[in-house]
């Protein structure tokens, strides 16, 4: 299990909030399988090729090196990665936002 996790702040620039949404998107239309809402936070299945954990770890990385409220712990092998995401409480809305875009863009 790897768990990637700092303080409660947002410090990347404006300009790149726009390319890490785009990354989501295509992350979640291309492998999410199936996203899991509950009150500790959200789980998102996800299926791709060999590379796909990393590239996971690689953006869950660089959104909590910008939003470090952000919790994402991954886990499964290099193809099949199991994500889950949690948020306190005072950003939830984030939270159910990312679940919402997971939702539906990967259907």
């Amino acid at each position: 299990m790897e768990d990637l996790m700092t303080t409660d702040a947002c410090t990347m620039p404006t300009a790149e909030r726009p390319l890490r949404l785009a990354e989501f998107d295509t992350l979640f239309a291309t492998s999410a399988r199936r996203v899991i809402r509950d009150e500790h936070g959200v789980r998102i299945h996800l299926e791709g090729d060999s590379s796909l954990r990393d590239r996971v770890r690689d953006l869950a990385e660089r959104e909590t090196a910008c939003c470090s409220f952000f919790t994402f712990v991954i886990e499964g092998s290099s193809s099949a990665v199991v994500m889950d995401v949690s948020v306190p409480e005072n950003r939830r809305e984030i939270l159910d936002a990312l679940a919402s875009r997971a939702e539906e863009v990967s259907q």
